[in-house]
């Protein structure tokens, strides 16, 4: 996958996985997610993975009110930086390993939730894809159009010096979509699907904003 020794090869991917269900959050391979863990059921969670493989799965619910239904896809993730504040508190950052497919939900483990993962339709996410072809000209003004309206801010000479992948792995991850959106890019075939699935839910954000402009007149 890299030249990161500690990151696990496919084949030794746990058996098990902790989830962490969260809407509207999106991981994907390779991604960096931090977090800010307070609840005690997640702290028993976090210690319990670093003293074993370091791997959690982030995972969104179906339903948020009933707290119980989850996607199917969720995404792997490796505790790749951890910090322990004076509350009790842990900081933490997850880089995104591989997705899985829910094959069981297991029992809960000191109050969190865990699941049986299939990996087998994901090996892929193991393999770090270089260009993307992407039309930078046309993502940059979209980009513009979009981060205007939902009042964000980017600097725009480094979106220019980050390689396709990680420019829409970090997109995709920080924009704010909403919690489908995010699931049908999660669950997007491979990395050029997402990225043309990512530009047109700009341009649909971007349209609906015009057409609700022009309405507004």
């Amino acid at each position: 996958m890299t030249d990161n020794p500690f990151q696990p090869r496919f084949g030794d991917l746990p058996a098990q996985l902790p989830i962490f269900p969260l809407e509207g959050v999106l991981l994907l391979p390779r991604g960096q997610l931090p977090l800010n863990i307070f609840e005690p059921r997640y702290l028993a969670m976090i210690n319990d993975a670093m003293a074993k493989d370091r791997m959690i799965g982030m995972i969104q619910p179906c339903d948020v009110h009933a707290g119980t239904d989850l996607f199917k896809t969720g995404c792997a993730g490796r505790i790749t930086q951890f910090q322990e504040t004076d509350d009790g508190r842990y900081l933490v950052t997850l880089t995104g390993v591989c997705r899985f497919v829910v094959a069981e939900e297991l029992d809960v483990s000191r109050g969190y939730r865990r699941v049986r993962p299939d990996w087998s339709s994901y090996q892929k996410d193991m393999e770090k894809i270089g260009c993307l072809d992407l039309d930078r000209t046309r993502l940059t003004g979209l980009l513009k159009e979009y981060f205007t309206i939902n009042g964000l801010s980017m600097d725009w000479e480094l979106i220019d010096a980050i390689a396709d992948e990680s420019l829409m792995t970090a997109l995709a991850m920080i924009c704010p979509l909403s919690a489908p959106e995010k699931q049908a890019l999660l669950e997007a075939p491979c990395c050029k699907a997402r990225a043309s699935l990512f530009v047109n839910l700009l341009e649909l954000a971007v349209r609906q904003d015009d057409c609700g402009s022009c309405s507004a007149h």
